[in-house]
This record gives structure tokens, C-alpha cells and sequence, in this order.
């Protein structure tokens, strides 16, 4: 091992640069719908050795002496994000006459902007490097420092975190509802990193004893949790989430509009599954309804005559502001509306996070003057929604509505769902088929019911729909090109066993408390040398 490490130390130019793009794509095994974390015990150690040997010039400026370090984790970054995001160009393809021309922007500079987060994680992590195990902290401090910022620089994009390597299956899961995903994206790049120190041996026994200790923490509060017997359940609510698996191509076409509608309301309106009860809440996908309901009435008096007086309808719609008709002046909502059996709309909930390029156009009028226009997101450009707020349910339950890719922002599922009961999540992964993307995606929404102790109920138009229960376990759920409807009975009760408050300082201690070890074995080694 040593010699191998040796070498890898000692590459230069291109081929320092392919093995860090090479490891960074074999980490995203780690990631859905392959789960193979052990690749993580390689793409890592890789890492570290790489590190190692990205020295500049001792008399250079700062950055000229970062600046390698920079460079092996752009390109590990950029391995990582291409091999994990190349599912976004499928977007492209479904009008690919219009935006196929955007291919190689999607596929590879996504991937390329997202790279330079890691860049500067391996920037950091050389700042505080050391020989020994305290360069391992170092790194883990400095990816869950990028990690973060992720989260929410340039409006965010957390999307496969290195964390979510670390909760394949519930067992794996429970710990990130003490930690939080900044807690687990450091405790995660820790563990698979320590396989370095089988290299030079400085602090093995150390190392084995912290990997021992933290991966039997981790399994054995998963089993547990797993295993304590559920909080009281409060109440519970019968819930129906359809899955119209609707092609892409016929949505917005006005020919099929009444079928596409007419297949929503039949399996809306089946009999319930044998043993269950009839729903008191029906969940359809993001703009699942193909028209705007303000210019067809009809639609609304025929979805009232389906309800019964105990039922309540949640759909995914595109809802208009300023105008019964588009025009100037018009304003366009990425929406869910609750729809009572009246046929009333009782309440509506906008996205609040937008899609850039997919739901609008950042800069919109600067790049209209080159003819970069929207991407993908359909027939309208889309206002941002002002807030967000919980949808009162029969019986008194309190369901917090997320749109598409909200769900995957930890931080944001959190602030607003201590008011809540249930985390809605309604999306149309469509655009994505049978890729990697919606497995990803389905996985993050996952988490967000662990970390909140909360039922998450999923309604996709064509995968993956579920519900969740709190500990993360999938209850019923149907897969990418099914098209039918789940019936659940959904147990009401919350199961968090910290605050969204504490679960945010948990998080930022743990990076803390990993960052000062590796100042304090920084420190030791100059100390040592001078």
C-alpha cells in the first residue's frame, strides 16, 4: 500500500489529473440507485494521496502554493459531478428540435461550475494539511465547509452530497437525524478517507479504532432507532397518490388534454385497494393538470363531483395571476392547490425555489440579447412564490407542500416544516426517465423524512411515488413507468429526536470540532519541524 500511495504522490500534470477524475467518478457508486459506498473507500484514500503530492512552490504566493491542491479537487469534483449529473441532459431530449443545441452545456457545464466547490474544499484541506491523521480532518472539515455552501451559493444545488453515500438502506439512515447532512457530509468524508492511513501508518491504529468506532455508532443507532417502539400516533389519515406516468410529449398538447385529465380522475376515483379504506386525501404530481384551471371551470365542477364531503384533492398545477388568459401583465405559479369536494380551490402553495434555466431565466434580460432562452421547464416562464405554508387536511392535519427539487434543500425542508404533520413532495421526474436522476432525487426526499421525524407522502408522474414513514422506511410506493394509484393509511405522529434548530448546531459543531483538530495536528507538525 505504501508503495502504491507512493506513487500516486508522485504524479504530475495529466496523470495526476485523470486519476482524480477517475476517483471522483468512481464515488459517485456511492450515490443512488447504486449504493455501492465501498467505492467511497477508494475515490477517497485516492484523494488524500493525491493531496499530498500537490505541493507549489514554497516561495509563491498562497495561491500559487494552493493551486495544485485546487486543481486535484476540480478535477475529482468534476469526475464526481459529470459521472453523477449526466441524467440532466435526458431534459434536453424531450424537445430536443428546440434544445438539443444545449446538450454539452447541461452535461458538462453543470458539472464544471459544480467542481469548483470541491476545488476549493481541497484548497482548504491543504491550508490545514499535516502528515498524519490530521489531514484526514482537515479534508473532512473542508468538504463539509463546501458542502454547505452548496447549499445555497448562487441560489444552491446540493444535489448528491457525499453524505447520502453514507445512508443506503433506513439502518444507515438514522444518524443524520442527530447530525444533520453537514454533520454527515464531514463524519462520511472521514471514514471513507482513513483507508489512507494504511499508506505511511502514522496513527493506523488510531485510524481503524475511529472507523471501527464510528461505523458501529452509526449501524447500531440506525438499529436502535429502528427497533424503539413509534411515538403514539395521534391520528392517522387514508391517503391515495396517483402516478399518471404521462408522456412528456402529449403534455401540454391540447388534443390529449381531456384524456390526460380523464385518466387522473379514473384513478382518482377506483374503488380503494382491498383492506383500506376510501382516501381522505388524493395527491397528484407536479402540473399534473393540463390546463389552466381558471380557463376551464368544468374541469373544477367535475373534480367536485368526484370528491366525496370527507375527501380533499392536492394536485400540482400552473396557476395564473393578472389575467384569464396569457398576455402582457400575466404571472405564472409552479403551484399545488387543495380542492375541496365543492369544487372549490380552499388554498394554494407556489414553489418558492425555482429551477434556474428550467423554470426561469436568471439575467433574463442580458441573455435575451445573445437568444439564451429558457430551458426544458414548459409552456410559461414561472414566478417565484413569496412563502410557504402548511395545507390543512381533513381532520386537521397539517400537510407542508415541496415542489420538485425543494425537497433536496435540508435547510429549507426544515425551517418550515416544524408546523407540520406530513412533508408533501409532488415532482414530474418525467424529464429524466429511467436514469439515474429520479432514483437520486427519491433518495434525498428520503432523508428529508428522517431528519424531521416526519411521513413524507411522493406523488411523481412517472416515478418514483411513495410514502415514507419517519424512520426513512418505504411503506408502498410504485416504479418509474407504473401508472396507478397507492392506497396508505398514514399513522400521524412526529418522530424527530432533535430540533431543526439542534440538528443545525449539531451539524456545524461536528465541522467545527473537525477543523480544530486538524489546526491542532497542523500546528503539532510545524512545531515539530521548527
Amino acid at each position: 500500500m505504501n508503495r502504491l500511495a507512493g506513487r500516486i504522490i508522485l504524479f504530475w500534470g495529466w496523470r495526476r489529473a485523470l486519476v482524480a477524475f477517475l476517483a471522483g467518478a468512481l464515488a459517485v457508486l456511492g450515490q443512488a440507485p447504486y449504493d455501492f459506498f465501498a467505492a467511497c473507500f477508494i475515490s477517497f484514500p485516492l484523494l488524500v494521496w493525491l493531496l499530498d503530492g500537490a505541493t507549489g512552490e514554497a516561495s509563491g504566493s498562497l495561491f500559487a502554493r494552493l493551486r495544485p491542491a485546487f486543481a486535484v479537487g476540480w478535477w475529482f469534483g468534476f469526475g464526481y459531478f459529470l459521472a453523477g449529473l449526466w441524467w440532466i441532459g435526458s431534459a434536453l431530449l424531450v424537445e430536443a428540435d428546440s434544445f438539443a443545441w444545449a446538450l454539452p452545456f447541461a452535461v458538462v457545464g453543470i458539472p464544471f461550475a459544480l467542481a469548483f466547490f470541491y476545488g476549493f474544499a481541497a484548497m482548504v484541506a491543504r491550508l490545514l494539511w499535516s502528515n498524519d491523521i490530521g489531514r484526514i480532518a482537515a479534508l473532512a472539515a473542508a468538504f463539509g465547509l463546501a458542502e454547505w455552501l452548496r447549499g445555497f451559493l448562487f441560489t444552491g444545488f446540493p444535489w448528491n452530497a457525499i453524505g447520502y453515500a453514507a445512508m443506503p438502506v433506513p439502518l444507515l439512515m438514522q444518524s443524520v437525524s442527530v447530525t444533520g447532512m453537514v454533520g454527515m457530509n464531514v463524519l462520511a468524508v472521514f471514514v471513507f478517507s482513513l483507508p489512507a492511513l494504511l499508506a505511511a501508518r502514522t496513527h493506523l491504529r488510531l485510524g481503524v479504532a475511529l472507523l471501527v468506532v464510528l461505523v458501529a455508532a452509526h449501524a447500531g443507532f440506525g438499529y436502535l432507532r429502528l427497533n424503539a417502539p413509534a411515538a403514539p400516533e395521534a391520528r392517522t389519515i387514508d391517503v391515495r397518490i396517483v402516478q399518471p406516468a404521462v408522456d412528456l410529449s402529449e403534455k401540454w398538447d391540447a388534443s390529449v388534454r381531456d384524456r390526460i385529465f380523464a385518466t387522473l380522475i379514473g384513478l382518482s376515483a377506483k374503488a380503494p385497494d382491498p383492506g383500506h379504506e376510501k382516501p381522505q386525501l388524493i395527491l397528484w404530481p407536479e402540473t399534473s393538470v393540463p390546463f389552466l384551471l381558471t380557463e376551464r371551470p368544468d374541469a373544477l365542477t367535475a373534480l367536485g363531483d368526484m370528491l366525496d364531503a370527507s375527501q380533499m384533492l392536492i394536485a400540482g398545477v400552473v396557476r395564473e395571476e393578472g389575467g384569464a388568459a396569457a398576455g402582457a401583465g400575466s404571472r405564472y405559479y409552479n403551484s399545488v392547490v387543495a380542492i375541496n369536494d365543492k369544487g372549490e380551490i380552499a388554498d394554494a402553495v407556489d414553489k418558492v425555489h425555482l429551477v434556474p434555466f428550467g423554470e426561469y431565466l436568471p439575467f433574463a434580460d442580458l441573455l435575451d440579447r445573445f437568444g439564451i432562452e429558457q430551458l426544458v421547464a414548459g409552456p410559461v416562464t414561472f414566478t417565484a412564490g413569496n412563502e410557504r405554508h402548511a395545507i390543512t387536511l381533513p381532520d386537521g392535519v397539517r400537510a407542508l407542500p415541496f415542489i420538485c427539487y425543494e425537497v433536496i434543500f435540508p435547510e429549507l425542508v426544515a425551517v418550515d416544516a416544524t408546523s407540520a404533520q406530513l412533508i408533501v413532495n409532488v415532482t414530474n421526474d418525467a424529464w429524466f426517465g429511467d436514469t439515474p436522476g429520479p432514483y437520486q432525487h427519491f433518495r434525498q426526499a428520503q432523508i428529508r423524512a428522517v431528519e424531521n421525524g416526519l411521513p413524507l407522502l411522493r406523488a411523481a408522474n412517472n416515478g418514483i411515488s411513495a410514502v415514507v414513514d419517519p424512520r426513512g422506511r418505504i411503506v408502498d410506493a410504485l416504479a418509474i413507468d407504473a401508472r396507478g394509484a397507492i392506497d396508505v393509511r398514514v399513522p400521524i405522529s412526529r418522530q424527530a429526536v432533535v430540533s431543526a434548530g439542534q440538528l443545525r448546531i449539531n451539524g456545524m459543531l461536528i465541522m467545527l470540532l473537525f477543523a480544530l483538530a486538524a489546526v491542532l495536528f497542523n500546528v503539532r507538525q510545524r512545531l515539530r519541524v521548527n
